[in-house]
């Protein structure tokens, strides 16, 4: 079953996601790239907010493969409690050392490596991700504004994606400029998460402030495009 991810920003949007139905509360910094890390006291207060009635998670912030970095980014977000840990990982010569060395960090807190579609998607890795104890890996876009998801790969693309990393056991997510448009045939593809951002905030995007009637509607979509699926395997 898909579930459904809303980025907030605060406490404040913490509690409009979760009333608006989100199934998952990702902390994250909209206006500091597109893995922004909140002060861990921002998300902490989160955290205490939605006081375990839906699952949290918050970005590391963005960083090279370097791993003394991302060790030491992705424990200072760990210790404040969420469920899970969003670590970006680009393609490079050190994303295989950076993945082993954060197996440190995987036994202490679960980890999720996020991909980008327009920055290239190492799928050979999702294997060593499982064995470095990850719990899960995500495709989302770098560059906001430079297009969505769908825009970078295609459904077969995804769909594979999606099928390799849970043939490894892990977590599954897409993400990246989502919109109302894209729930049904993302959805019929089968991610365990779907994570959004700008779909939910004002007109002047995912800068802005999460507005609690578009986090009804992606929920309402969701829904509906879940329900879709379902029928459609029932009749298979």
């Amino acid at each position: 079953m898909t579930r459904f991810l809303a980025s907030v920003r605060d406490e404040r949007e913490a509690a409009l996601a979760l009333a608006g139905g989100a199934d998952l509360v990702d902390f994250k910094d909209p206006a500091s790239g597109a893995l922004g890390a909140l002060p861990p006291d921002v998300i902490e207060r989160g955290v205490a907010a939605i006081s375990g009635r839906a699952l949290t998670s918050a970005t590391a912030g963005d960083w090279p493969l370097e791993a003394s970095a991302l060790l030491a980014a992705a424990r200072r977000i760990g210790a404040t409690g969420v469920d899970y840990v969003k670590i970006g990982l680009m393609p490079g010569a050190a994303l295989d050392v950076c993945i082993d060395k954060l197996h440190a960090v995987a036994g202490e807190h679960r980890l999720v490596a996020v991909f980008f579609a327009d920055r290239g998607v190492p799928l050979a890795s999702l294997v060593r991700l499982r064995a470095a104890g990850f719990a899960g890996a995500m495709l989302d876009t770098f560059r906001k504004g430079g297009g969505g998801l769908r825009a970078h790969l295609d459904d077969a693309d995804l769909a594979r994606f999606v099928g390799i990393a849970r043939d490894a056991r892990l977590l599954t997510g897409l993400a990246g400029s989502l919109t109302l448009a894209d729930i049904s045939p993302l959805a019929r593809i089968g991610p365990d998460v779907l994570g959004f951002r700008g779909a939910l905030c004002g007109e002047h995007g995912r800068s802005s402030a999460l507005c609690g009637e578009r986090v009804q509607r992606v929920r309402a979509a969701l829904d509906a495009a879940r329900g879709t699926r379902q029928r459609r395997a029932a009749e298979g």
